[in-house]
């Protein structure tokens, strides 16, 4: 076989490359523990401090990182572990009381969008899963695929299939800042095999103009 041929079967192998990379494996997030899990900008609180109704509420966490409560301007709960800002909080909450009771719930702030019926930003607890967050947002339309819905996360992707609730994937929790996509159903032949067998088409005709023209 002459160089020309070899060019020829390495084009085709470089067009065909992009589908083999699409079958690799997507990157695992690890599990963190919740009492980890961080507030950002954007998400909100839920405060349930016991008999003090004005001190209770669902609050919005703001650019500075506090929230959006006379009160509690002067508190922080950003960028350190939950753990830390319920610290804070029943510190704060000491100025008025000696042994205040109280609850704080954290909200994050999540997109679910694609093929789902009432794409969003939500804002989930963190015990809030994928799955629980698609159905939130009215489940996948007639054309959202299942078992392809993509979670994008600190500027990595997973795939995750919901059809496979035993493979322990669709039980991922939110974070925030999280973004979750159904992907759309797809016509196999117009969008994977046509193109695959163009250019195994084309390949051909080429190598058979090129076979020729060597006799």
């Amino acid at each position: 076989m002459n160089h020309s041929v070899w060019l020829v079967l390495a084009a085709a192998l470089a067009a065909l490359a992009p589908a083999a990379r699409a079958q690799r494996p997507p990157p695992v997030f690890a599990s963190v523990p919740r009492d980890s899990l961080a507030l950002r900008p954007g998400d909100a609180v839920r405060i349930t401090v016991w008999r003090k109704p004005e001190m209770s509420g669902e609050f919005a966490v703001a650019g500075d990182g506090s929230l959006t409560h006379p009160l509690y301007r002067a508190l922080r709960v950003t960028g350190i572990p939950l753990v830390a800002a319920e610290g804070r909080l029943r510190t704060f909450l000491q100025q008025f009381e000696t042994n205040p009771e109280f609850v704080m719930e954290p909200l994050f702030h999540v997109a679910v969008g694609g093929e789902v019926v009432r794409p969003n930003l939500y804002t989930l607890g963190p015990e809030t899963s994928v799955s629980d967050a698609v159905a939130l947002a009215g489940g996948p339309t007639d054309r959202g695929r299942r078992d392809r819905v993509r979670l994008l996360r600190d500027g990595r992707e997973l795939v995750l299939d919901l059809t496979r609730p035993q493979a322990g994937v669709a039980t991922t929790s939110i974070r925030s800042g999280d973004q979750i996509l159904v992907d759309r159903k797809r016509a196999v032949f117009r969008e994977t095999i046509g193109p695959i067998v163009m250019v195994a088409g084309a390949t051909a005709a080429i190598l058979n103009v090129i076979l020729r023209g060597g006799r």
